[in-house]
């Protein structure tokens, strides 16, 4: 028996039957192609600047009726500036490398059979996410210079702004070789508009979630479509023992500080207990000077009657504010078993001169990425040389870690041989 008619379901199957069509002619252009469609993009958003800032106008507007913190209301805002610094990063985009068609490993076999596995698009990516209206066009650049297709599914506290920003990358990419349904918004804003997408298998590659732990957790365990999941970061550091103190103590403040409300912020401190006499007298001072609130167990309050009493929902806490949760551990290996208890399995740190505890804690700590001496917050695409990401990946299959333009590609065997036959 068919499905009863849902107007909101046909207009989406329509965009996702486009997508699927538009993916096929944009998965053989060659970079040039690709590269002057994004550079139509950033053109047009720059000309049309000011109608995005009157879109988003709207957008803020309720988002301040409805109480919205100003926080939150600084993410989505838009102003001239920031759409050319928008525009910039497509045209940074654009002079990244192609990776559609790199080889990844190539060889002959003993019998003649040349092989190579070479780096194609996904097809049609879906990008659900929260917020920032510049994810519109962060994602779509990035989608199209790795020759996908992308459905954009923003927050409802964006459509205007996500409605006129896709309006101007389909105008500029009508001029290019690149299809114009290569990038749309996935229609509705509903909830049942998001599940439509999180239900289109075979229609929709791939779902890439970008936003808080309950939407990345909703899709995870809603969708049909195969998820890459995204984001959640309980970032932990840990000084270890041998560590450099006033190295730790910089780490420390930075990954905490520099950026609070991101994944790859420092969420957990745990110090060995041969250096906790040394370093959280200093540690909780420069803490509380930068407003941090300190969570600790019993051992880290006897330092500091500022510390609050740690709960275990503290250890599992994604703050993403000026908070730390904070642990004495008698050991490496503890604080390895705090990791794999509570982590999230993004990032991790360790704080030490020893090699031998460094090899260790690397092997041991089972995260996307592990920093020795170094701060949680290089976890990002553009840090570790990338030149942009679409997403940090916390999973473990096809992409772990910053994910730039190869982890937007699978791959396929080209075979060639000589009228070879298998006996």
């Amino acid at each position: 028996m068919s499905e009863p008619y849902n107007e909101e379901r046909e207009a989406f199957l329509r965009v996702a039957e486009s997508g699927r069509a538009a993916a096929a002619e944009l998965a053989p252009l060659p970079r040039a192609a690709k590269d002057a469609a994004l550079h139509a993009v950033a053109d047009a958003l720059v000309a049309r600047a000011d109608e995005i800032v009157k879109a988003n106008a709207g957008d803020v507007a309720r988002a301040r009726e409805a109480g919205t913190s100003e926080a939150m209301i600084d993410r989505l805002a838009l102003t001239r500036e920031r759409v050319e610094a928008v525009a910039a990063a497509v045209r940074k985009v654009a002079a990244l490398p192609d990776p559609v068609g790199e080889t990844v490993r190539g060889y002959v076999l003993p019998n003649g059979l040349s092989v190579q596995q070479v780096r194609v698009p996904l097809g049609v990516v879906g990008i659900i996410y929260e917020g920032r209206p510049n994810v519109t066009v962060d994602a779509a650049a990035l989608c199209l210079k790795s020759g996908n297709v992308a459905l954009l599914r923003g927050s409802s506290s964006a459509v205007d702004s996500n409605t006129a920003l896709v309006a101007i990358m389909q105008d500029a990419l009508r001029g290019t070789a690149v299809p114009q349904d290569a990038v749309q918004r996935v229609p509705g804003t509903s909830r049942e508009s998001v599940k439509h997408l999180m239900r289109a298998r075979g229609l929709v590659d791939v779902l890439i979630p970008r936003g808080g732990a309950s939407l990345i957790s909703s899709v995870v365990q809603e969708s049909t479509v195969p998820v890459i999941e995204t984001g959640v970061g309980n970032c932990s550091v840990y000084v270890d023992e041998s560590a450099d103190l006033d190295m730790a103590l910089a780490i420390l403040v930075n990954a905490k500080t520099q950026r609070p409300s991101v994944c790859n912020a420092a969420e957990t401190v745990l110090i060995h207990a041969n250096v906790a006499d040394r370093f959280l007298p200093r540690a909780l001072a420069a803490l509380k000077e930068k407003g941090v609130t300190v969570h600790g167990d019993a051992l880290v309050r006897a330092y500091s009657p500022d510390v609050v009493a740690a709960t275990e929902d503290d250890w599992y806490a994604e703050y993403l504010s000026l908070d730390i949760a904070a642990r004495v551990v008698p050991t490496l290996d503890e604080a390895v078993a705090h990791i794999r208890r509570y982590g999230s399995g993004h990032t991790e740190a360790i704080i030490t001169d020893s090699q031998p505890a460094a090899r260790r804690f690397v092997a041991l700590v089972d995260s996307a990425a592990v920093m020795v001496n170094a701060s949680t917050r290089f976890t990002d695409g553009e840090e570790f040389g990338f030149g942009a990401e679409i997403g940090i990946s916390t999973q473990k299959l096809h992409a772990r870690g910053p994910m730039g333009l190869p982890e937007l590609t699978s791959t396929k065997y080209v075979v060639t041989g000589e009228g070879h036959t298998r006996g």
